[in-house]
Formats: C-alpha cells, sequence, structure tokens
C-alpha cells in the first residue's frame, strides 16, 4: 500500500470520485482524490482487469457511472479499496501530483432542487425579516420547502463569480443595479444516480438506491433582488446567476460511519416522509472569508434528512435523472458561530462581522473569496474530507 500523510482527509476510506486532465492530455476522465494526489483510474482499470468498468470511467463527466447502479457503484469502490491497498508500485504510476492536474465540474446536472432543511436558519431568516411574529411558515414542520434553481450556471470550485444585477425596493419605487447585499449559504449537495421514470416515487428507504454521493455547495444569494422578487413567488434572479460546488463527490458508502438520528420531529410527519432508517449525517463544515473563519456550521442539527428530500421531491411524479443535483439549503446551528450565511452572522446587516485584518462585513464586497469545506467521521476513528468549494467576488459587468 501507498504511504500516506496521517493527517490527510483523502485516505483509503474516503476515496472521492471527481473529473480531470492534464495539459499534455486534455481529455476529461474520472479520478479519485488519495492523499495529496489524483489516482489515473482508466488505466488502472484497463491493467486491473475491471475492463467493464473502463468506459465509464473514461467518460468526461460522472453520469454514465452515476446511470450504472448502485451494483456497479459497489463493484467499483471494492475494486479501489482493492487497488489502493495492494502494492505501491502497481499504484504509483498512475499517481497525478493534484497541484498538475485541473479538476472540472464533476456531472452534467439535469436538474437541480435547492431546499431549506435547517430549522435553526428558518428560524433566523424569520425572526430578521418577521420580528415579533412565528418566524417558521405553517407549513414548515410539515415537507421540505424547496424550490427549483438554474443548473446552467452552475460552476466548479475556483471560479469566479461576478457580482448580479437586478431590482431592489427602493425608497421610492424599485431600483436597478448591482447587488449591494451580496451573500453565501453554506450547503450541501446530493447526487442523484440511478433515474425513474415519470409517474414513479422514491420513499425514503430506497434513498440509497438512487444517490450515488454528496459534494459541498455554495448558493450564492443576492439578497435584495431576492427580497424584492420573492412576493409573493420564491426566488428566482436572487440565486440564479450561480452555484459553486466542489469538484470532488464522496460516495455514500463512505459516509456509513457520519450516519445519525436527525433531530425529533413534532408534530409527527406524514407517512411518506417518516424515518425508516437513520439518514442523518454528522458533517462539520467551515466557512471562511478571505482565509478567516466565520462560521462552523454543524450538518447534524439539520430537520430534514436527503432521504425526505427525495422523497418529497418526487412524491408528485417528478422524475430523476442521472446526475440531478438536490441541496439542502443553508446549514445552520443553535449558535451564533454556527450560522451558515452572512445574513445571519451580520443579523441582517446590523452586526458587522470583524475579520482577522480588522475590516468588517455585512455582506461580500467585491474581491473578497469565500471557502467552504468539511470533514465527517470515517471507519475506524478516521475522519474524511469533503473537499472545497472556493469563489473569489468579481465586480459587477
Amino acid at each position: 500500500m501507498i504511504e500516506l500523510p496521517g493527517s490527510t482527509l483523502f485516505g483509503a476510506a474516503n476515496l472521492p470520485y471527481g473529473v480531470f486532465s492534464v495539459p499534455r492530455d486534455p481529455r476529461r476522465r474520472v479520478g479519485v482524490a488519495i492523499g495529496d494526489h489524483v489516482l489515473d483510474v482508466v488505466p488502472l482499470a484497463e491493467s486491473g482487469g475491471a475492463t467493464e468498468l473502463v468506459s465509464l470511467l473514461a467518460a468526461p463527466t460522472l453520469n454514465p457511472l452515476l446511470a450504472a447502479g448502485r451494483r456497479t457503484w459497489t463493484e467499483l469502490r471494492e475494486r479501489l479499496v482493492e487497488w489502493v491497498h495492494g502494492p505501491a508500485d502497481a499504484l504509483r504510476p498512475h499517481l497525478l501530483a493534484a497541484d498538475d492536474v485541473q479538476l472540472h465540474l464533476p456531472v452534467e446536472v439535469g436538474d437541480y432542487v435547492d431546499f431549506y432543511s435547517s430549522e435553526h436558519h428558518a428560524r433566523n431568516v424569520g425572526r430578521i425579516f418577521r420580528p415579533g411574529s412565528e418566524p417558521l411558515s405553517p407549513n414548515w414542520k410539515h415537507l421540505p420547502i424547496g424550490y427549483h434553481g438554474r443548473t446552467g450556471t452552475i460552476v466548479v470550485s475556483g471560479t469566479d463569480i461576478v457580482r448580479p444585477k437586478g431590482q431592489r425596493r427602493g425608497d421610492d419605487g424599485p431600483e436597478f443595479g448591482p447587488s449591494t447585499r451580496l451573500d453565501i449559504e453554506a450547503e450541501v449537495g446530493f447526487v442523484v444516480g440511478t433515474g425513474t421514470r415519470v409517474g414513479e416515487s422514491v420513499g425514503v428507504g430506497d434513498f440509497a438506491e438512487h444517490v450515488f454521493g454528496m459534494f459541498l455547495l455554495n448558493d450564492w444569494s443576492a439578497r435584495d433582488i431576492q427580497s424584492w422578487e420573492s412576493t409573493p413567488l420564491g426566488p428566482f434572479l436572487g440565486k440564479s446567476f450561480a452555484t459553486s460546488v466542489s469538484p470532488w463527490v464522496v460516495p455514500l458508502d463512505a459516509l456509513e460511519a457520519a450516519r445519525v438520528a436527525p433531530p425529533p420531529r413534532d408534530p409527527p410527519l406524514l407517512p411518506y416522509l417518516r424515518d425508516v432508517d437513520e439518514r442523518g449525517l454528522d458533517l462539520e463544515l467551515e466557512v471562511a472569508l478571505n482565509d478567516h473563519v466565520v462560521s462552523r456550521p454543524p450538518f447534524a442539527t439539520m430537520y430534514w434528512t436527503a432521504a425526505q428530500q427525495l422523497a418529497h421531491l418526487t412524491v408528485n411524479g417528478a422524475s430523476l435523472r442521472p446526475g440531478d443535483v438536490f441541496a439542502s439549503g443553508t446549514v445552520s446551528g443553535p449558535e451564533k458561530e454556527q450560522r451558515g450565511s452572512l445574513l445571519e452572522l451580520s443579523w441582517g446587516g446590523a452586526e458587522p462581522i470583524t475579520l482577522a485584518d480588522e475590516s468588517t462585513r455585512t455582506f461580500l464586497e467585491d474581491g473578497d473569496e469565500v471557502a467552504i469545506t468539511g470533514t465527517a467521521p470515517g471507519t475506524a476513528g478516521t475522519r474524511i474530507g469533503l473537499g472545497e468549494v472556493r469563489g473569489r467576488i468579481l465586480p459587477s459587468r
């Protein structure tokens, strides 16, 4: 077995999938993160007798692998574990330094749905915008609220984000211009593998048959545009300009040790949303603004699980396709330092955040860079990494 740094979050218990290319060979293909390297699995599969997997791994996105289904995902992971634990000399020729490869958007996204599943976040937002009133809407604890987003503006980590323009509320009517309340939302995205036909639904107990894995996601939000346009309908231009995702998709199989019971639910849920197994996840996220950590949101506090989100997403017969993505919604915990958006951290702009250089922020300024990282419990007491999603704000064009 190859030697790995003891501190690595990309050890043999993780093995997340991505898509990469190198300068000497611009063809995109599937790779696996291991230590400080990317494992080029195509030639490894060819030489390792896994010829049935070669066409899936040589594809420019993960979509063919996603469509192959749970049995193939399990077989590939078993092969990867075998190869990684095998002779180092057999693996070493296929290891590429992470700094020498270019990572790409790992999936071709067909549909994108964003949920609103943290009770702490929902309560904070309700208190900010409706002080003195009940912060949760009457339906919030009965169903996972969500909206359909825009797939064409989902970008891979490291892509710069241009400040959006749009209408916002002014003192004497609507104004037009660059957003002045540009925000982030620290989220977790789930990547669909096996699809369904129109008219079918997916039960909470069938989650693992249809979801391949997860990645970190930043749902950039123009709060001033969003608040003006969201009466009476939901998010539109305030959300559709950009969504950033990590290049590494962590398979569900790597997250077994991270599974926990979700928070207690009250009132009781309708039958199609009731838990049949523990599908909460003990993920620890970290949000840094200009390399200064401003928040550490805990995913284990999320009221609605990904399995319930998928069940609700499909209960009306909406179909799934390989590569579809659905996101958790902002991850926020009960403490101030666990809030997953600047809207909450600055309490609507009333409480500026002080950074390491003594500058302050309520919302993002041009040139600001946001990075979201995360870890989870792995097997045998290890921790695994969830990658990073990073983006820098450019001035409005």
